[in-house]
């Protein structure tokens, strides 16, 4: 598989716990009705063509058929995961906080969707949200501050409470974009 692009790396870190669950899964496959429970409700918040192809590769498809049709999160998550049950040392480290430089725009773009009342971005929040969460560390504190953010709050003492420094960054380059976003849209 190729090098991953700065966006892509972005994606699988985003999504660490997911990939990580998916091929621990494939070493353990006593963990398969947990891991089925945790997509069921990937798809119930949205991911439904990522659960699909995760399944087929739960049931031991590897082929490279598995990337069509998916949107540009989708691919690199499957490609992570594919090259990750061939090579372990690709697989994201948990306990990285994405690069803010990366993440922020991105985040702080549904976050700003999602306050308008965009349907699309809701359902994308609501589903990296809960990825977030599972990564544990800055990224679960981030995830819960998204809900404050949607509703206006932009008060960095409140949304990085407990955070790491580089946590800390990431939230404050989101808010300062979601500020820009704010201003722009009155």
């Amino acid at each position: 598989m190729a090098e991953r692009t700065p966006r892509e790396e972005q994606i699988v870190q985003v999504h660490a716990a997911y990939v990580l669950q998916v091929v621990k899964t494939i070493g353990n496959p006593a963990i398969r009705k947990e891991t089925d429970y945790a997509l069921q409700k990937a798809a119930e918040n949205g991911w439904a063509s990522l659960v699909k192809v995760t399944h087929f590769i739960l049931d031991g498809r590897r082929d490279d058929g598995l990337l069509v049709g998916l949107d540009e999160e989708d691919r690199a998550i499957v490609e992570a995961i594919l090259a990750g049950i061939q090579n372990p040392a690709t697989l994201p480290d948990p306990q990285a906080v994405a690069d803010a430089g990366q993440a922020a725009p991105g985040i702080a773009n549904i976050i700003f969707a999602a306050s308008r009342s965009d349907m699309q971005a809701l359902e994308a929040i609501s589903g990296m949200a809960e990825q977030m969460s599972q990564s544990g560390g800055d990224m679960a504190l981030l995830a819960a501050k998204i809900r404050p953010m949607i509703h206006g709050e932009r008060e960095l003492e409140i949304l990085c409470k407990g955070m790491s420094a580089s946590g800390e960054a990431l939230v404050a380059d989101v808010v300062k974009i979601l500020k820009e976003l704010d201003s722009q849209a009155n």
